[in-house]
């Protein structure tokens, strides 16, 4: 028989491992960060534009449990939901409108509400829980909207 002859097969370099992990890596966070706001596919549920993160109330049946009653959440104000990581706030009398709860500086959670200010007690952001706005920083991005549905007096994360 003829003999074989192996030629070693160089390793990759450092760098080139170091920057498929990270691209890997990055593969991952963008996919972790994707929206699933279409996710819902209830074609009864009349969605706010996601700029305002709410719903008119008596817009339709959708989404998961019932998050609050309407009678929950005051007028000018909001009310946090700390395991959804929401707030939900009601601008004026029948408008309600949802937003994350992870501050946008450094992605702490929040929970201090005062009136219609969402508070970040890891670098004092401030936000408008009626709009999502930024109203003090370090913090330079709005809060992300969160949709939600309302049917007749129940609240619900769509």
């Amino acid at each position: 028989m003829a003999s074989e002859s192996h030629t070693p097969v160089p390793a990759p370099s450092r760098r080139t491992v170091v920057a498929s992990l990270g691209a890997a890596g990055l593969a991952v966070a963008l996919t972790a960060c994707g929206s699933d706001d279409d996710a819902s596919g209830s074609s009864t549920e009349q969605s706010a534009p996601a700029d305002n993160g709410g719903t008119a109330a008596g817009s339709g049946a959708a989404g998961g449990a019932a998050l609050a009653k309407t009678s929950d959440i005051p007028e000018g104000g909001g009310k946090v939901f700390s395991d959804e990581k929401v707030v939900v706030s009601q601008p004026k009398a029948g408008d309600y409108k949802a937003f994350s709860t992870i501050c946008t500086h450094r992605d702490c959670p929040m929970t201090d509400l005062k009136g219609d200010v969402l508070s970040c007690a890891c670098h004092g952001s401030q936000f408008s829980v009626t709009d999502g706005s930024v109203k003090k920083g370090p913090a330079t991005e709005p809060l992300a909207a969160k949709q939600i549905s309302v049917d007749g007096d129940s609240i619900k994360l769509a």
